[in-house]
């Protein structure tokens, strides 16, 4: 699963690498967590927007938004199938822009946090589904990210990983795609440009937002690892 990652490259560099036709003003996040808005990209009209959407996906049909927090990942295995994502895996996807995400170790005593990201810190995109929920006084769109069995080389770390996407023609299918190109990206990164390091406990913490918690750290240095935030299941609880 993915419970946390970090959207710090400057947004004139998102534009150009999305091709989006309008341009947040974002603010670099280290620690982005569920509940919390966060850049997502659409198609609409034809075209490429970005948008602020609150991660934590709340199905169109949900009588209330309860249940977000346990829907911050959806397993891409059965995201076709499934009640809570089917809808809009069909006509509802997105990109989730990012520079990295992490993920917690289990370990004597603890957790230890990764931060799994690209060599040269390039950003990329998490395949993702968004939803318009307007049963409530306000309408509220949110967003959930589509995980996979996780690379080998970080399956010591959690046996599952968020769908990465790195080039354009990836992101371009994602969005614009027939059914088996889409299903064809679901499927562990696998390319050599891989990174993952031990960073600070501090990650466990949300409050904690700043460049620091990035640095490396030598496994195990800070002792046990704080939780990384709300701990949903993964896939549908609808």
């Amino acid at each position: 699963m993915c419970g946390r990652y970090s959207i710090k490259t400057p947004p004139e560099d998102l534009f150009r690498l999305f091709a989006v036709t309008d341009m947040l003003n974002l603010e670099p996040r280290y620690n982005m967590a569920p509940m919390q808005t966060a850049p997502v990209i659409r198609d609409r009209d034809g075209k490429r927007h970005m948008d602020r959407l609150r991660w934590g996906l709340v199905p169109g049909w949900a009588p209330d938004e309860s249940r977000a927090a346990s829907l911050i990942n959806g397993r891409s295995e059965t995201a076709a199938e499934k009640p809570s994502f089917r809808d809009a895996y069909a006509k509802r996807r997105c990109l989730v822009p990012a520079d990295g995400f992490y993920e917690w170790r289990k370990v004597a005593g603890g957790k230890q946090p990764y931060r799994v990201s690209l060599e040269g810190e390039r950003p990329f995109a998490f395949a993702g589904l968004w939803e318009h929920w307007d049963k409530g006084a306000e309408p509220v769109e949110t967003f959930t990210l589509l995980t996979v069995d996780a690379d080998p080389r970080i399956e010591h770390i959690h046996h599952r990983m968020p769908v990465m996407l790195s080039e354009p023609e990836e992101f371009a299918c994602w969005l614009e795609g027939d059914t088996g190109d889409r299903a064809a990206l679901l499927r562990p990164y696998g390319k050599e440009d891989l990174v993952f390091t031990p960073v600070s406990t501090r990650v466990g913490n949300v409050r904690n937002d700043d460049p620091a918690l990035m640095e490396p750290v030598v496994e195990g240095e800070e002792g046990s690892a704080d939780a990384p935030g709300p701990s949903p299941r993964q896939g549908s609880l609808f």
